[in-house]
């Protein structure tokens, strides 16, 4: 569950989670997408619940498996697909159609260029913008001392349903698009992502196994995870690089100090104005999701080994289970088998097998 600390901003960053993906020029994400006022995506976004403030423009279409909030002036360049409830501010601008499973709640002054179409209720009137909504809502709640409530709504607000995925959380004032992801605040990109385009911001943290199709570039530190390739530069202007084991670096590394893991991979050129070292740490201190994945596996396994019956201890509970049976249901054979000592459907008695075979103590200690 994905929660924000009351008092804090949770636009204050550029977030990508972990197992974000651009495919053909669209961003896909399980979790959510929050994109702050003022901002500018140019290509398409799927995800479940899709939040934009004031004045965000997108460049493609938007999927919404979940709710679909679009504040006043925003404009969509194409379709508006929601799998839920949608709530359009005035002057909202779709340049395709607008298709929603659940209720529409839509302002005056829309503009839709190919119709919409809603399965439940439709409203018309002007929804109140989600951050003033939020920001009326929070303090009413503060007001009456209702701290506990106030985290709650944040809470639901961010994750709506007890959704394991972290939400994409684009900054206000963002630029986002193939060529660049540009922004005035601190950058986090998660584990296992595929990016495509440039990344500038404030300080930049990269983590594991991931793939940037561009350059890194900020003003602080810099920080690239276990397995990830940058195929482009990663360049500081005062802070410093810090690379971790198995790292590749396809262009070249420039920063007031440079700290490369001994099994990383630089194919350009260093360039430090005070330090360059080698180092054989992590680099990040994120809880290793693939390594706790592999343990619980293990501890499952082994739990699985140890509540199983062996093979031979189940095989021979079930042949004498099985003679017994026989025996019950024809005493004759039971009788021929006591007086002749042979076998009764393929199980040897207990005499038979003491003048004949080995001692039947002897091999249950050899079986075990």
């Amino acid at each position: 569950m994905y929660t924000v600390p009351l008092g804090s901003d949770p636009l204050s960053e550029l977030d990508i989670p972990d197992g974000t993906t651009v495919e053909e020029h669209d961003l896909v994400t399980d979790g959510d997408v929050i994109v702050g006022g003022q901002s500018t995506v140019e290509f398409g976004v799927r995800g479940r619940t899709v939040i934009a403030d004031e004045r965000v423009r997108f460049g493609g279409h938007i999927e919404a498996e979940g709710d679909c909030r679009l504040d006043m002036w925003c404009d969509v360049a194409d379709n508006v697909l929601v799998g839920e409830d949608a709530y359009i501010g005035e002057r909202v601008h779709i340049g395709g159609e607008l298709r929603v499973a659940g209720d529409l709640d839509i302002g005056d002054d829309v503009d839709i260029e190919n119709g919409f179409e809603a399965n439940g209720w439709i409203v018309i009137r002007n929804p109140m913008p989600t951050i003033v909504f939020l920001f009326v809502y929070l303090s009413q709640l503060l007001r009456i001392g209702e701290e506990d409530a106030a985290e709650e709504v944040i809470d639901e607000m961010l994750d709506d349903g007890g959704d394991e995925h972290d939400p994409v959380l684009i900054p206000r004032g963002a630029s986002v698009s193939d060529d660049a992801w540009r922004v005035s605040t601190p950058a986090t990109v998660g584990d296992d992502c595929r990016l495509h385009g440039n990344i500038r911001a404030k300080s930049l943290e990269v983590g594991r196994d991931t793939v940037v199709f561009g350059s890194l570039r900020a003003k602080d530190d810099i920080v690239v995870g276990r397995g990830t390739e940058i195929k482009g530069d990663v360049t500081t202007r005062s802070g410093t690089v810090r690379v971790g084991p198995g790292a590749k670096i396809w262009g070249d590394i420039s920063g007031t100090t440079v700290e490369l893991h001994e099994n990383a991979t630089v194919d350009g050129t260093i360039r430090t104005s005070e330090e360059m070292r080698m180092h054989t740490e992590a680099v990040l201190d994120r809880p290793d999701e693939s390594a706790a994945a592999m343990a619980e596996m293990a501890e499952s396994l082994e739990a699985d080994t140890d509540t199983t019956e062996p093979a031979d201890e189940r095989s021979d509970s079930d042949n004498s289970e099985s003679a017994a049976d026989a025996a019950a249901d024809d005493p004759a054979t039971a009788d021929s088998a006591a007086t002749d000592g042979g076998d009764a459907d393929g199980v040897t008695t207990g005499s038979d097998a003491s003048e004949d075979g080995p001692d039947v103590e002897e091999a249950a200690e050899s079986a075990e």
